[in-house]
Protein backbone atom coordinates (compact mmCIF):
# COMPACT_ATOMS: atom_id res chain seq x y z
CA UNK A 1 0.00 0.00 0.00
CA UNK A 2 1.33 3.42 -0.95
CA UNK A 3 2.09 5.64 2.03
CA UNK A 4 -0.09 8.74 2.25
CA UNK A 5 2.17 11.78 1.89
CA UNK A 6 -0.58 14.43 1.73
CA UNK A 7 0.18 17.39 3.95
CA UNK A 8 -1.70 20.17 5.71
CA UNK A 9 1.24 22.59 5.65
CA UNK A 10 3.36 21.18 8.53
CA UNK A 11 1.29 18.14 9.48
CA UNK A 12 0.28 15.05 7.51
CA UNK A 13 -3.38 14.63 6.66
CA UNK A 14 -3.38 11.60 8.96
CA UNK A 15 -2.93 14.01 11.89
CA UNK A 16 -6.55 15.04 11.25
CA UNK A 17 -8.02 11.62 10.56
CA UNK A 18 -6.18 8.84 12.40
CA UNK A 19 -6.82 7.36 15.83
CA UNK A 20 -3.05 7.03 16.31
CA UNK A 21 -2.52 10.80 16.07
CA UNK A 22 -5.55 11.49 18.24
CA UNK A 23 -4.19 9.20 20.97
CA UNK A 24 -0.79 10.90 20.86
CA UNK A 25 -2.44 14.31 21.26
CA UNK A 26 -4.50 13.13 24.22
CA UNK A 27 -1.39 11.72 25.87
CA UNK A 28 1.22 14.35 25.06
CA UNK A 29 -0.74 17.60 24.67
CA UNK A 30 -4.03 17.49 26.57
CA UNK A 31 -2.63 15.46 29.47
CA UNK A 32 0.40 17.74 29.89
CA UNK A 33 -0.97 21.28 29.59
CA UNK A 34 -3.20 23.59 31.60
CA UNK A 35 -6.81 22.82 30.64
CA UNK A 36 -9.77 25.19 30.90
CA UNK A 37 -12.29 23.98 33.48
CA UNK A 38 -14.74 26.85 33.95
CA UNK A 39 -15.20 30.34 35.34
CA UNK A 40 -14.35 31.45 38.86
CA UNK A 41 -18.02 31.94 39.71
CA UNK A 42 -18.70 28.23 39.04
CA UNK A 43 -17.22 27.43 42.44
CA UNK A 44 -18.27 29.90 45.13
CA UNK A 45 -18.92 28.09 48.42
CA UNK A 46 -17.27 25.20 50.30
CA UNK A 47 -18.34 21.92 48.74
CA UNK A 48 -19.00 23.37 45.28
CA UNK A 49 -17.29 21.37 42.52
CA UNK A 50 -16.87 20.94 38.76
CA UNK A 51 -15.29 18.12 36.78
CA UNK A 52 -13.42 18.32 33.49
CA UNK A 53 -11.72 15.94 31.08
CA UNK A 54 -8.04 16.85 30.68
CA UNK A 55 -6.69 14.51 28.04
CA UNK A 56 -6.57 11.02 29.54
CA UNK A 57 -7.52 12.35 32.95
CA UNK A 58 -10.86 13.24 34.49
CA UNK A 59 -10.25 15.87 37.16
CA UNK A 60 -12.50 17.69 39.57
CA UNK A 61 -12.03 21.00 41.36
CA UNK A 62 -13.62 21.44 44.77
CA UNK A 63 -13.66 24.32 47.25
CA UNK A 64 -12.65 23.12 50.70
CA UNK A 65 -13.95 24.15 54.10
CA UNK A 66 -11.01 26.55 54.28
CA UNK A 67 -12.22 28.20 51.01
CA UNK A 68 -9.20 26.91 49.11
CA UNK A 69 -9.58 25.44 45.65
CA UNK A 70 -8.11 21.96 45.21
CA UNK A 71 -8.00 19.59 42.24
CA UNK A 72 -8.00 15.80 42.33
CA UNK A 73 -8.12 12.97 39.83
CA UNK A 74 -11.75 11.93 39.71
CA UNK A 75 -11.36 8.30 40.68
CA UNK A 76 -11.79 6.31 43.85
CA UNK A 77 -8.57 4.74 45.15
CA UNK A 78 -10.35 1.40 45.65
CA UNK A 79 -11.38 0.47 42.09
CA UNK A 80 -11.08 3.69 40.08
CA UNK A 81 -14.79 4.49 39.92
CA UNK A 82 -15.67 8.09 39.02
CA UNK A 83 -16.48 10.01 42.19
CA UNK A 84 -18.21 13.18 41.01
CA UNK A 85 -20.23 14.01 37.91
CA UNK A 86 -20.42 17.35 36.09
CA UNK A 87 -21.18 20.26 38.43
CA UNK A 88 -22.52 20.32 41.97
CA UNK A 89 -23.00 22.41 45.06
CA UNK A 90 -22.49 22.07 48.80
CA UNK A 91 -20.83 18.67 49.12
CA UNK A 92 -19.94 17.84 52.73
CA UNK A 93 -17.80 14.87 51.70
CA UNK A 94 -17.02 12.87 48.57
CA UNK A 95 -18.40 9.33 48.53
CA UNK A 96 -17.75 6.75 45.85
CA UNK A 97 -21.06 5.39 44.51
CA UNK A 98 -19.58 1.91 44.00
CA UNK A 99 -18.33 0.88 47.47
CA UNK A 100 -19.02 3.99 49.58
CA UNK A 101 -15.41 4.86 50.25
CA UNK A 102 -15.58 8.45 51.52
CA UNK A 103 -13.08 11.31 51.27
CA UNK A 104 -13.16 14.77 52.83
CA UNK A 105 -12.98 17.96 50.76
CA UNK A 106 -9.20 17.96 51.15
CA UNK A 107 -8.97 14.56 49.40
CA UNK A 108 -8.25 12.46 52.51
CA UNK A 109 -9.83 9.04 52.89
CA UNK A 110 -12.01 9.24 56.00
CA UNK A 111 -14.33 6.25 55.87
CA UNK A 112 -14.66 2.80 54.34
CA UNK A 113 -17.38 0.19 54.97
CA UNK A 114 -14.59 -2.27 55.77
CA UNK A 115 -14.61 -5.84 56.83
CA UNK A 116 -12.08 -6.71 59.53
CA UNK A 117 -10.63 -9.57 57.48
CA UNK A 118 -9.94 -7.20 54.57
CA UNK A 119 -8.34 -4.42 56.64
CA UNK A 120 -7.27 -6.00 59.94
CA UNK A 121 -6.60 -3.56 62.75
CA UNK A 122 -7.27 -0.46 60.63
CA UNK A 123 -9.66 2.06 62.13
CA UNK A 124 -11.20 5.02 60.33
CA UNK A 125 -9.00 7.46 62.24
CA UNK A 126 -5.94 5.90 60.63
CA UNK A 127 -7.26 5.94 57.08
CA UNK A 128 -5.68 9.24 56.03
CA UNK A 129 -2.24 7.79 56.76
CA UNK A 130 -2.72 4.59 54.76
CA UNK A 131 -1.64 6.01 51.37
CA UNK A 132 -5.11 5.83 49.79
CA UNK A 133 -5.95 9.54 49.66
CA UNK A 134 -7.04 10.96 46.32
CA UNK A 135 -4.40 11.65 43.70
CA UNK A 136 -3.78 15.39 43.57
CA UNK A 137 -3.79 17.56 40.45
CA UNK A 138 -3.17 21.31 40.08
CA UNK A 139 -5.68 24.16 39.85
CA UNK A 140 -5.15 27.87 39.22
CA UNK A 141 -6.91 30.99 37.96
CA UNK A 142 -6.03 33.03 34.86
CA UNK A 143 -8.09 36.02 33.72
CA UNK A 144 -11.22 34.94 35.56
CA UNK A 145 -10.96 31.36 34.29
CA UNK A 146 -10.29 28.14 36.19
CA UNK A 147 -7.63 25.82 34.81
CA UNK A 148 -6.48 22.36 35.86
CA UNK A 149 -3.29 20.46 35.18
CA UNK A 150 -3.08 16.67 35.67
CA UNK A 151 0.28 16.95 37.45
CA UNK A 152 0.38 17.62 41.18
CA UNK A 153 3.44 19.86 40.87
CA UNK A 154 2.64 21.45 37.50
CA UNK A 155 4.61 24.38 36.08
CA UNK A 156 2.99 27.63 37.23
CA UNK A 157 0.10 28.84 35.12
CA UNK A 158 1.85 32.17 34.55
CA UNK A 159 4.90 30.40 33.15
CA UNK A 160 2.54 28.98 30.52
CA UNK A 161 0.22 31.95 29.83
CA UNK A 162 2.20 34.88 31.22
CA UNK A 163 3.90 35.95 27.98
CA UNK A 164 0.62 36.28 26.09
CA UNK A 165 -1.21 38.19 28.84
CA UNK A 166 -0.09 41.67 27.64
CA UNK A 167 -1.73 40.94 24.27
CA UNK A 168 -5.14 40.18 25.77
CA UNK A 169 -7.97 42.65 26.16
CA UNK A 170 -8.18 45.02 29.16
CA UNK A 171 -11.49 43.48 30.23
CA UNK A 172 -11.92 42.79 33.96
CA UNK A 173 -13.65 39.46 33.58
CA UNK A 174 -14.67 39.05 37.22
CA UNK A 175 -16.85 42.18 36.97
CA UNK A 176 -18.95 40.69 34.17
CA UNK A 177 -21.99 38.42 34.44
CA UNK A 178 -22.75 35.36 32.35
CA UNK A 179 -25.22 35.71 29.49
CA UNK A 180 -27.18 32.68 30.70
CA UNK A 181 -27.93 34.50 33.94
CA UNK A 182 -29.07 37.65 32.13
CA UNK A 183 -31.13 36.01 29.38
CA UNK A 184 -31.94 32.66 30.97
CA UNK A 185 -30.49 30.81 27.98
CA UNK A 186 -27.89 28.01 28.13
CA UNK A 187 -24.35 28.24 26.82
CA UNK A 188 -23.78 27.52 23.12
CA UNK A 189 -22.90 23.82 22.78
CA UNK A 190 -22.31 22.21 19.40
CA UNK A 191 -20.86 18.88 18.32
CA UNK A 192 -18.88 19.46 15.12
CA UNK A 193 -17.89 16.69 12.71
CA UNK A 194 -14.31 17.88 12.37
CA UNK A 195 -10.92 17.38 13.98
CA UNK A 196 -10.18 19.86 16.76
CA UNK A 197 -7.20 21.28 14.83
CA UNK A 198 -9.41 22.14 11.83
CA UNK A 199 -11.53 24.26 14.19
CA UNK A 200 -8.47 25.94 15.74
CA UNK A 201 -7.12 26.75 12.28
CA UNK A 202 -10.44 28.29 11.30
CA UNK A 203 -10.44 30.33 14.52
CA UNK A 204 -6.96 31.78 13.94
CA UNK A 205 -7.28 32.23 10.16
CA UNK A 206 -7.50 35.98 9.45
CA UNK A 207 -7.67 35.31 5.71
CA UNK A 208 -11.25 34.01 5.70
CA UNK A 209 -12.85 36.76 7.79
CA UNK A 210 -13.50 39.15 4.91
CA UNK A 211 -14.69 36.32 2.67
CA UNK A 212 -16.71 33.67 4.50
CA UNK A 213 -17.99 36.27 6.98
CA UNK A 214 -18.34 39.22 4.60
CA UNK A 215 -21.92 39.75 5.79
CA UNK A 216 -21.70 38.61 9.42
CA UNK A 217 -18.46 40.08 10.79
CA UNK A 218 -18.10 43.14 8.57
CA UNK A 219 -18.38 45.53 11.54
CA UNK A 220 -14.68 44.83 12.20
CA UNK A 221 -11.91 46.33 10.10
CA UNK A 222 -10.11 43.21 8.87
CA UNK A 223 -7.62 45.27 6.86
CA UNK A 224 -6.17 46.69 10.10
CA UNK A 225 -5.82 43.41 12.00
CA UNK A 226 -2.67 42.70 13.99
CA UNK A 227 -1.72 39.21 15.08
CA UNK A 228 1.22 37.01 16.00
CA UNK A 229 2.58 34.33 18.31
CA UNK A 230 4.01 34.36 21.82
CA UNK A 231 5.34 30.92 22.70
CA UNK A 232 2.61 28.40 21.76
CA UNK A 233 -0.16 31.03 22.00
CA UNK A 234 -1.72 33.14 19.25
CA UNK A 235 -2.86 36.74 19.73
CA UNK A 236 -5.13 38.78 17.47
CA UNK A 237 -6.66 42.26 17.49
CA UNK A 238 -8.64 44.31 15.00
CA UNK A 239 -10.54 47.60 15.41
CA UNK A 240 -14.15 48.38 14.60
CA UNK A 241 -14.97 49.97 11.25
CA UNK A 242 -15.14 53.75 11.51
CA UNK A 243 -18.90 54.32 11.20
CA UNK A 244 -19.77 51.55 13.70
CA UNK A 245 -17.26 53.04 16.12
CA UNK A 246 -18.73 56.52 15.62
CA UNK A 247 -22.22 55.33 16.62
CA UNK A 248 -21.11 52.63 19.04
CA UNK A 249 -22.96 53.88 22.12
CA UNK A 250 -26.21 53.56 20.22
CA UNK A 251 -25.45 50.65 17.87
CA UNK A 252 -23.90 48.17 20.33
CA UNK A 253 -26.39 45.33 20.97
CA UNK A 254 -25.36 45.15 24.65
CA UNK A 255 -24.16 47.77 27.15
CA UNK A 256 -20.50 48.61 26.52
CA UNK A 257 -17.99 47.01 28.87
CA UNK A 258 -16.82 49.81 31.16
CA UNK A 259 -13.36 48.33 31.86
CA UNK A 260 -12.36 48.81 28.20
CA UNK A 261 -11.04 52.36 27.53
CA UNK A 262 -12.26 53.99 24.33
CA UNK A 263 -8.81 53.84 22.72
CA UNK A 264 -8.68 50.07 23.39
CA UNK A 265 -12.06 49.22 21.91
CA UNK A 266 -11.96 46.54 19.24
CA UNK A 267 -11.99 42.77 19.25
CA UNK A 268 -9.23 40.68 20.84
CA UNK A 269 -9.34 37.04 19.70
CA UNK A 270 -6.42 35.09 21.19
CA UNK A 271 -5.97 31.33 21.09
CA UNK A 272 -4.45 29.85 24.26
CA UNK A 273 -2.75 26.56 23.47
CA UNK A 274 -3.99 23.99 23.07
CA UNK A 275 -7.79 24.35 23.05
CA UNK A 276 -9.26 27.53 24.52
CA UNK A 277 -10.03 30.68 22.58
CA UNK A 278 -11.22 33.99 24.03
CA UNK A 279 -13.24 36.62 22.18
CA UNK A 280 -13.02 39.97 23.97
CA UNK A 281 -15.17 42.63 22.33
CA UNK A 282 -16.77 45.99 22.96
CA UNK A 283 -19.84 44.57 24.71
CA UNK A 284 -19.19 40.87 25.37
CA UNK A 285 -16.45 38.51 26.53
CA UNK A 286 -16.50 34.84 25.50
CA UNK A 287 -14.71 31.58 26.04
CA UNK A 288 -14.53 29.22 23.05
CA UNK A 289 -13.64 25.81 24.45
CA UNK A 290 -12.84 22.83 22.22
CA UNK A 291 -13.21 19.32 23.65
CA UNK A 292 -11.81 16.65 21.30
CA UNK A 293 -14.06 13.58 21.18
CA UNK A 294 -12.63 11.60 18.24
CA UNK A 295 -10.31 12.22 15.26
CA UNK A 296 -13.26 13.65 13.34
CA UNK A 297 -15.49 14.93 16.14
CA UNK A 298 -15.17 17.91 18.50
CA UNK A 299 -17.46 19.51 21.05
CA UNK A 300 -17.59 23.32 21.11
CA UNK A 301 -18.74 25.07 24.28
CA UNK A 302 -19.08 28.87 24.20
CA UNK A 303 -19.77 30.88 27.35
CA UNK A 304 -20.54 34.59 27.15
CA UNK A 305 -20.24 37.33 29.77
CA UNK A 306 -21.74 40.82 29.65
CA UNK A 307 -21.83 43.97 31.77
CA UNK A 308 -23.39 43.45 35.18
CA UNK A 309 -26.20 45.99 34.84
CA UNK A 310 -29.96 45.99 35.37
CA UNK A 311 -32.53 44.48 33.02
CA UNK A 312 -33.68 48.02 32.32
CA UNK A 313 -30.19 48.96 31.08
CA UNK A 314 -30.11 45.91 28.80
CA UNK A 315 -33.53 46.64 27.36
CA UNK A 316 -32.70 50.30 26.83
CA UNK A 317 -29.51 49.39 24.94
CA UNK A 318 -31.34 46.80 22.86
CA UNK A 319 -33.90 49.38 21.76
CA UNK A 320 -31.19 51.90 20.86
CA UNK A 321 -29.34 49.25 18.85
CA UNK A 322 -32.50 48.22 17.01
CA UNK A 323 -33.07 51.84 15.93
CA UNK A 324 -29.49 52.37 14.75
CA UNK A 325 -29.08 52.63 10.99
CA UNK A 326 -25.70 50.87 11.31
CA UNK A 327 -27.32 47.43 11.16
CA UNK A 328 -28.81 48.15 7.76
CA UNK A 329 -25.24 48.02 6.50
CA UNK A 330 -23.44 45.64 8.85
CA UNK A 331 -23.91 42.18 10.28
CA UNK A 332 -26.34 39.25 10.00
CA UNK A 333 -26.28 38.95 6.21
CA UNK A 334 -25.73 35.43 4.91
CA UNK A 335 -23.02 34.60 2.44
CA UNK A 336 -25.80 33.51 0.09
CA UNK A 337 -29.50 34.28 -0.13
CA UNK A 338 -31.99 31.54 0.57
CA UNK A 339 -33.41 29.37 3.32
CA UNK A 340 -32.20 30.58 6.74
CA UNK A 341 -31.75 26.92 7.73
CA UNK A 342 -28.89 26.82 5.22
CA UNK A 343 -25.78 27.77 7.25
CA UNK A 344 -24.46 29.81 4.35
CA UNK A 345 -27.69 31.84 4.20
CA UNK A 346 -28.30 31.97 7.94
CA UNK A 347 -26.56 35.25 8.76
CA UNK A 348 -24.93 33.40 11.69
CA UNK A 349 -21.12 33.44 11.65
CA UNK A 350 -20.90 30.37 13.92
CA UNK A 351 -23.10 28.37 11.53
CA UNK A 352 -20.88 29.51 8.66
CA UNK A 353 -17.72 28.39 10.49
CA UNK A 354 -19.15 25.02 11.53
CA UNK A 355 -20.22 24.33 7.95
CA UNK A 356 -16.79 25.27 6.58
CA UNK A 357 -14.94 23.13 9.14
CA UNK A 358 -17.08 20.08 8.45
CA UNK A 359 -16.60 20.47 4.70
CA UNK A 360 -12.83 20.70 5.16
CA UNK A 361 -12.85 17.54 7.25
CA UNK A 362 -14.80 15.70 4.52
CA UNK A 363 -12.33 16.81 1.86
CA UNK A 364 -9.44 15.11 3.67
CA UNK A 365 -10.69 11.70 2.55
CA UNK A 366 -10.54 12.66 -1.12
CA UNK A 367 -7.55 11.41 -3.16
CA UNK A 368 -7.60 14.81 -4.88
CA UNK A 369 -6.97 16.74 -1.66
CA UNK A 370 -4.01 19.14 -1.59
CA UNK A 371 -3.12 22.56 -0.22
CA UNK A 372 -3.04 25.14 -2.99
CA UNK A 373 -1.38 28.51 -3.39
CA UNK A 374 -1.46 30.45 -0.14
CA UNK A 375 -1.19 34.04 0.99
CA UNK A 376 2.06 34.02 2.95
CA UNK A 377 0.83 36.20 5.79
CA UNK A 378 -2.68 34.79 5.73
CA UNK A 379 -1.51 31.19 6.18
CA UNK A 380 1.35 31.90 8.59
CA UNK A 381 -0.83 31.44 11.68
CA UNK A 382 -2.00 28.01 10.53
CA UNK A 383 1.51 26.80 9.69
CA UNK A 384 2.79 28.04 13.05
CA UNK A 385 0.00 26.30 14.97
CA UNK A 386 0.74 23.03 13.19
CA UNK A 387 4.43 23.42 14.02
CA UNK A 388 3.57 23.87 17.71
CA UNK A 389 1.45 20.71 17.71
CA UNK A 390 4.16 18.74 15.91
CA UNK A 391 6.95 19.99 18.19
CA UNK A 392 4.94 19.33 21.34
CA UNK A 393 4.23 15.72 20.40
CA UNK A 394 7.76 15.00 19.17
CA UNK A 395 9.32 16.52 22.29
CA UNK A 396 7.23 14.48 24.72
CA UNK A 397 7.18 11.33 22.61
CA UNK A 398 10.97 11.30 22.36
CA UNK A 399 11.34 11.72 26.12
CA UNK A 400 9.64 8.38 26.78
Amino acid sequence: MKKDTSMMHELPVSAYTSKEWFDLEMKHIFSKTWQFAGLVEDIVNPGDFISVQAGLNNIFIVKGRDNRLRAFHNMCRHRGTQLLRAVGKGKKAITCPYHDWTYDLEGKLISIPKKEEEFPGLCNKELHDCGLNLHEASVDIFKGMLFVHPQKDAPSIMSFFGEVEPYLGPHIVEELVEYSEVKGEPAYIKEVKANWKIIVENYIDHYHLAHLHEGTLNMYDHSKANFGWVGPHYWFYEPLVADYMADLKNASPYPLISSVPEDKIGVYVPWLFPNIGITEGESSWNTFHLIPIAPDKTLIVVRTKLMNVSDWEFNKQYLKSAKSTIWKKYGNKGKYEGDKNDPMASGDFMAEDVYACEQQQKSLSSPMFSIGAQAKRGEFAISKFQSVVKEWIEKHNNNE
